[in-house]
């Protein structure tokens, strides 16, 4: 028999751990609670009660006295409408209390024939929301029921473009979609010609996509067009560009009609997966994306993606159906909804499965959310010593929970061994977060990790995207003594004319001292970012490498290879590295990611550690910082060299 590879056993245990998700749910209906209840004396579900109108509603006030949570006067049931075609027709939202900035919702197109409110208490949606504190976008038909898909694109395009940018509510960016009778349809066929933008989608007693839509929307293809003020990318001749229907997105259809045919034919085309199905009790027919699929939305994560058959009926309002959909829908996340070649769907951290602890401090008399994440395999590799540490600064608009799962960070920490701590930024609105006060923020988080956890404080670590690689890279170069090294993707900065830097308002001098630096960046990143080092474009990137290379006694000439390394997924990755004078010992790191716009990709945040692991940095008493080299990352003894500042 042969030796399973890392993708076979990538696959089988992401097929293990959903299909038991979903079981769980099916034999315990509390099993997708936050806090599970005593259901043999459950009391009568509570009424919703009749929506609030956000037509005309003055958008909600900040309120900054608890971090990151949405405004108390949002937390509720709500309506919203719409003129289609000279019609009015309306949605619902429902927001739990304590429901954070830029939470997860499930878009959910209810059946014909329900009053949508009391449809969401006795399917037991309104618990699941309330449970995991997370929001609801509820379609309803209009006047005699659900019409035709083609027919409802125009409401189902009004509804969901209000759901995504709004000035009442903030969303993870990334949507699951569940869709029940003659709502699944319209819902589906914005899936179709959405894929980027669904995590996972559930259908029941679905019609399907019209065989027409199908075709013409499957061999769509996507450019290197990247989000408005970024770099376009320009792919090489030859380069086979991904069709709308080679985007994979999770799926399970239950009950399906037989017209749903083609359409699941459709997903599991897209999905790659095998021929053969496997039977799964609650699930059905399961068809699990093949173990060399090179589908680029998991050149991470591997085969994990499936698509699911149930030819058994389930019903709609009950409770159990809604905890075996939830279980299947956010056993997924996905992230980069814009730029194609930048998504991936990956598994999402289960905070209570992982022991991921959701914590506050005050800084600067504001109290500020972060997350801690210590895995097993921390206190194992270490044995008897502390652990490295690794600090977070998620991009703007991205809380401390976006960025956990967008960027996998918790998987790097799980399979290496570090401590992990993800940064959450302040308010900059009611419904939106900036980096505030981060050196402020850094001191206090800085004592408190070392007081409650068993960590080697000469092994902190410092990693951002776009502004938290700007937060970085300021304390590369005006407080290199904080870490042992620093990486960071999409954000680069240097001194001024006089020496100085900028974060957060406030002026520091550049200590003009070496520290280990790797950046990140992407062909259509930033316009700063754009071009490489090499090139008649002088930028930010130019800046950045001439203090780096600086400081260390080095210049562009001295770079390893001119041409840079290729490696990655489809060679997608284009790396050049400059070692301490007379060393073996990388000192400034760049790599261009030649296939994604602005955001990172997980792909990067095993790089980033990578570079980081082999240094540590002792201040002595006088503030003089002592820096070591270790190429087995301290795994062994006595292989760690000091590096000469």
């Amino acid at each position: 028999m042969p030796t399973p590879t890392r993708r076979d056993v990538l696959r089988g245990a992401a097929a293990t751990a959903l299909g038991a998700a979903v079981a769980r749910a099916a034999l315990d209906p509390s099993a997708a609670a936050a806090h599970p209840r005593d259901h043999r004396h459950r009391p009568r579900p509570t009424p919703l009660g009749p929506a609030q109108s956000l037509d005309g509603r003055p958008l909600p006030t900040l309120d900054d006295s608890r971090p990151n949570r949405l405004p108390d006067e949002m937390v509720g049931y709500w309506e919203k409408s719409f003129d289609v075609g000279g019609a009015v027709r309306t949605a619902k939202v429902y927001i739990a209390p304590g429901t954070p900035i830029r939470s997860y919702y499930t878009v959910v197109a209810v059946p014909d024939g329900v009053e949508t409110g009391e449809f969401l208490v006795a399917s037991g949606w309104r618990d699941v929301a309330d449970e995991r504190s997370e929001g609801l976008v509820v379609l309803e038909p209009g006047d005699g029921g659900w019409k035709a898909a083609a027919d409802e694109s125009a409401y189902v395009e009004a509804a969901i473009g209000f759901y995504q940018s709004n000035g009442y509510f903030s969303i993870f960016g990334e949507h699951y979609l569940v869709g029940y009778g003659a709502g699944a349809a319209p819902l589906e066929t914005w899936a179709v010609a959405n894929p980027l933008k669904v995590i996972s989608q559930v259908y029941l007693d679905s019609d399907g996509v019209a065989a027409g839509v199908l075709s013409e929307i499957g061999p769509r293809t996507f450019d290197g067009t990247t989000a408005p003020g970024y770099t376009t990318v320009d792919f090489p001749d030859g380069f086979d560009l991904i069709r709308h229907d080679e985007v994979l997105v999770p799926t399970w259809h239950v009950h399906p009609d037989r017209s749903a045919k083609a359409t699941i034919a459709y997903w599991l085309g897209a999905n790659d997966t095998d021929r053969h199905a496997r039977r799964d009790r609650v699930l059905g027919w399961t068809y699990h994306q093949r173990r060399r699929s090179e589908r680029w939305m998991t050149s991470y994560s591997g085969p994990i993606s499936q698509v699911s058959v149930q030819p058994r009926a389930m019903r709609h309002a009950d409770r159990s159906t809604t905890r075996q959909v939830v279980a299947f829908l956010t056993f997924y996340t996905r992230y980069e909804n814009f730029f194609a070649y930048g998504n991936q769907v990956l598994q999402r951290a289960d905070y209570a499965d992982l022991g991921i602890e959701v914590r506050t401090i005050e800084v600067a008399g504001t109290l500020r959310e972060y997350l801690v994440y210590v895995p097993d395999s921390a206190r194992r590799r270490h044995g008897r010593e502390d652990a490295p540490v690794v600090f977070v600064w998620p991009g703007n608009t991205q809380t401390d929970r976006v960025f956990i799962d967008s960027s996998a960070w918790w998987q790097v920490a799980r399979d290496e061994g570090f401590v992990l701590v993800v940064v959450c930024e302040d308010y900059s609105s009611a419904i939106s977060v900036t980096h505030r006060d981060s050196n402020a923020f850094f001191l206090e988080l800085r004592d408190v990790v070392a007081r409650d956890y068993d960590v080697d404080p000469t092994r902190f670590y410092s990693t951002g995207q776009s502004l938290g690689s700007l937060v970085s890279q300021t304390f590369a170069i005006a407080k290199p003594e904080y870490f042992a090294a620093v990486a960071s993707t999409s954000f680069t900065t240097a001194p001024n004319s006089a020496g100085e830097i900028q974060m957060d308002g406030e002026t520091y001098p550049a200590a003009n001292q070496p520290i280990p630096n790797y950046q990140i960046y992407g062909y259509g990143d930033l316009g700063f970012l754009e071009g490489t080092l090499w090139d008649d474009i002088d930028n930010r990137l130019d800046s950045w490498a001439a203090y780096h290379l600086g400081v260390n006694g080095l210049t562009l000439d001295d770079v390893d290879d001119l041409d840079g390394e290729r490696h990655g997924f489809e060679d997608r990755f284009q790396t050049w590295t400059w070692y301490a004078p007379g060393t073996s010992v990388p000192a400034v790191k760049v790599t261009r990611n030649l296939y994604r716009s602005h955001n990172n990709i997980p792909e990067e945040s095993p790089m980033l550690w990578d570079f980081l692991k082999h240094y540590r940095s002792v201040v002595g008493r006088d503030g003089t910082v002592t820096r070591y080299y270790s190429p087995s990352a301290f795994r062994r003894r006595r292989d760690a060299v000091e590096i000469e500042a």
